[in-house]
């Protein structure tokens, strides 16, 4: 038996010790551990998974990426008041697109003092208003900003309101960007995503609330859009105005760059906790997994001695002698300051008790853990990666980084005697 069958089979064993028979589900500090017949937690693991963090981020620890010079969010009081920046003060322009309009019955403007406002938005609410869990990412970021419950208005019942007629191809929407063209960060999509949700998605919304709580300046208040299966850059912040548009094509600011603007999230695996360990222990891994639109039905794990070599015909590692980690099931605390710390009644993809209908959700994130064998002292390269629901591997089916990083990641693993 040779080195990697050694770590299998000791790997095997673990895991039928500790998480087969040991039925593990969600866990400690916000997360709880079952075990079944009463088998004890092996403490290293109980430890580590004890230090993750709470499924769903509260608005302030969410990290910002925020555009604009100065940045929106950090105006005056008097400034935000002035620009529309408050609930009060807050107001929609949605328009027909002033170069290649769509044929609408009405349009909303300023100017005609018809434009919509928060209040108006609040009453749409209370008949239209849904909300659901969704991981906030940035497209060229490599890792999630935050994960929340978001509510608001799905776009298409103000689209409704401006009477289409026809060539209305797509929907164009931006912010507030300090009065200044250079800064306009604008995003689109087309309207048959507006009006319908494909593959039982929740639909694109004016959103604001986060986690039961009216929006916070930094995550976009008062209203910003946001689509469910796409990276941040769709989710338009301190949203002012709508165009219906005749183009054909995506005329995204995003486009800049390079970027591939019509990629919806990826599923991919990073390791959270990797500790120091000393020779023969078994060895805690914890991580999490962004749930893409692929879903997720595995997260596995990989050591290898530092520096050794791959064959370049095989850059995804597809030969490598993966093993599973266990995917941690919904926590008993979902944090995010949730009020009752419960899921808000009536959230997509949750059921009447609060409790998610199918795990992990799709387009949210999922925690995952190992235990895995004790090695020899020495330096080792640890790997992680996601499968998705369609049996395909981490980074594929698309490597490519400008529609989203899903690199597999390599961290550093140490044992010292």
């Amino acid at each position: 038996m040779n080195e990697a069958e050694r770590f299998l089979a000791r790997h095997a064993e673990l895991s039928r010790r500790f998480f087969l028979r040991a039925g593990v589900t969600s866990v400690a500090a916000g997360w709880s551990l079952t075990q079944a017949h009463g088998e004890p937690l092996p403490p290293d693991l109980e430890k580590a998974i004890a230090k993750l963090e709470t499924y769903f981020t509260t608005q302030e620890d969410f990290r910002d990426v925020s555009r604009g010079k100065p940045v929106p969010h950090s105006l005056p009081a008097d400034k935000k008041k002035e620009v529309g920046l408050t609930r009060e003060t807050w107001k929609l322009e949605v328009i027909a697109d002033p170069d290649k309009p769509a044929k609408l019955g009405k349009q909303f403007t300023k100017k005609d003092g018809n434009a919509l406002d928060f209040e108006g938005l609040l009453k749409l609410g209370e008949r239209h208003a849904v909300r659901f869990a969704k991981v906030m990412t940035c497209l060229n970021i490599g890792c999630p900003l935050g994960t929340g419950i978001w509510e608001g208005v799905p776009l298409r019942e103000v689209l409704w309101r401006t009477e289409p007629k026809e060539n209305l191809r797509r929907v164009f929407y931006h912010g507030y960007h300090n009065d200044d063209p250079k800064q306009l960060f604008r995003s689109s999509l087309p309207v048959g995503r507006v009006l319908e949700d494909p593959e039982d998605l929740p639909p694109v919304i004016l959103c604001y609330k986060l986690n039961g709580e009216f929006l916070t300046p930094q995550r976009g208040a008062p209203v910003r859009v946001v689509v469910p299966e796409a990276y941040g850059f769709k989710s338009i912040k301190w949203l002012t105005q709508i165009s219906l548009s005749n183009l054909a094509f995506a005329n995204d600011t995003y486009i800049d760059g390079n970027n591939d603007v019509d990629s919806a999230l990826k599923t991919f695996a990073a390791t959270l906790s990797v500790p120091i360990n000393k020779p023969k222990q078994p060895i805690p891994i914890t991580g999490y997994a962004q749930v893409g639109i692929s879903g997720l039905t595995k997260v596995q794990v990989w050591v290898q001695p530092k520096g050794k070599g791959w064959p370049a015909d095989d850059p995804y590692f597809t030969q490598a002698p993966w093993v599973d980690g266990t995917i941690l099931g919904p926590p008993e605390k979902w944090g995010g300051k949730l009020a009752q710390d419960a899921v808000p009644a009536d959230t997509l993809g949750f059921d009447v008790k609060g409790q998610p209908k199918t795990w992990p959700m799709r387009l949210s994130k999922a925690h995952w853990a190992a235990l895995l064998p004790g090695l020899e002292a020495g330096e080792y390269t640890l790997r992680c990666r996601t499968i998705d629901a369609k049996g395909k591997a981490q980074p594929m089916p698309r490597p490519f980084k400008k529609s989203g990083r899903c690199d597999i990641e390599e961290v550093a693993l140490i044992v010292r005697a």
